[in-house]
């Protein structure tokens, strides 16, 4: 599974040919969710709060990039590429 992006504990990734809805899974120490693209809401899993509110501003501010990775990922040779971090 390609890791998207990286900040402040939380890792970011996407698998190949996964599943509807457009979603990324969002990794924090053992915890991990996986995260609608299209709402920022979880779909799936457990994120502390305050780990939850920065992926989902970090959602809103990449969201076309990340609609980009998910429709590649679906792609047979598509190509996820990697989405600056949350400063």
């Amino acid at each position: 599974m390609p890791e998207v992006s990286r900040f402040y504990g939380i890792i970011i990734r996407m698998f190949y040919n996964d599943h509807v809805p457009p979603h990324f899974h969002a990794v924090y120490g053992e915890l991990s969710a996986q995260v609608s693209i299209e709402t920022a809401e979880l779909i799936a899993g457990t994120l502390p709060k305050r780990a939850l509110r920065l992926v989902q501003e970090w959602t809103e501010l990449h969201r076309e990039q990340l609609l980009r990775n998910y429709n590649e990922s679906q792609k047979e040779g598509g190509v996820i590429t990697k989405i600056e971090p949350l400063n």
